[in-house]
């Protein structure tokens, strides 16, 4: 008999373009799945906070943003991070589950402001907790904005939904020979590049030992099975020096 989930309170991260389709920058059918799930985990009485991106809008980096100041297109992209916290919290709370909003920039008609003992509060309640707009700064990705909040919330893990089942050593799709990894130490995914998170965030994680789960976003059940502890995806953490996987890392 299991004595409840593995983790407790959890931070999932979702890059903005989790939220798309091929016809839509916003797709209901995903996002309404993605609430689902969420709703799912917080019936079981996890405490979850979401960090979402804003990249099926806009992104400070994107070739949409060529000649910009950098300082001004990163604005606009933790705007986009706006939009889609509130589409989550829409669909969220259709499925009869409570969340907040939390946002890094000040837009107190449409989002609170984030504060640290505001949001603890919210989870402990039993509300989704929603951050937007990254850490309020240009020259922070969503990665390290993540990272961010879920030290500060005291998550004991990051759970980032991608669209494969784990970290490969390469492509999976143009690569059908891919090795997916099970285990990764942080210092294996920085000395190999693999594509996590960004070197800030794992350094965050790594300085902390929070680990991070990567996972197939969309398969359902699937953030229930990882907050479970059910061996799907790939952990990084401060294992071993060297990764045990379905392949092991070398060179």
């Amino acid at each position: 008999m299991s004595d409840g989930p593995r983790y407790r309170r959890v931070l999932l991260k979702l890059s903005g373009e989790k939220f798309a389709d091929d016809d839509n920058s916003i797709s209901p059918q995903i996002v309404n799945s993605i609430a689902a799930q969420l709703v799912e985990v917080a019936g079981r009485g996890v405490e979850i906070g979401v960090s979402v991106g804003g990249g099926n809008i806009f992104r400070g980096t994107s070739p949409q943003a060529a000649g910009m100041d950098r300082s001004s297109a990163d604005n606009m992209g933790m705007l986009a991070t706006v939009i889609n916290a509130l589409s989550l919290q829409d669909a969220i709370e259709k499925q009869g589950v409570d969340t907040r909003v939390l946002s890094a920039i000040g837009m107190q008609e449409v989002a609170e402001p984030y504060i640290r003992r505001r949001a603890i509060r919210h989870l402990q309640k039993g509300r989704v907790v929603i951050f937007a707009a990254g850490l309020g700064a240009p020259y922070f990705t969503t990665d390290t904005a993540a990272a961010q909040r879920a030290l500060e919330i005291g998550a004991e893990a990051i759970l980032k939904g991608t669209g494969v089942d784990g970290v490969y050593d390469r492509d999976p799709h143009g690569a059908p020979e891919a090795t997916r990894y099970s285990d990764l130490t942080y210092l294996d995914v920085l000395s190999h590049g693999l594509k996590v998170m960004d070197a800030t965030a794992i350094s965050l994680c790594m300085d902390n030992r929070l680990p991070i789960i990567v996972f197939e976003l969309l398969r359902e059940g699937n953030i229930w099975r990882v907050v479970d502890g059910q061996p799907i995806g790939t952990i990084v953490h401060a294992g071993p020096e060297s990764a045990s996987a379905e392949g092991e890392l070398t060179g």
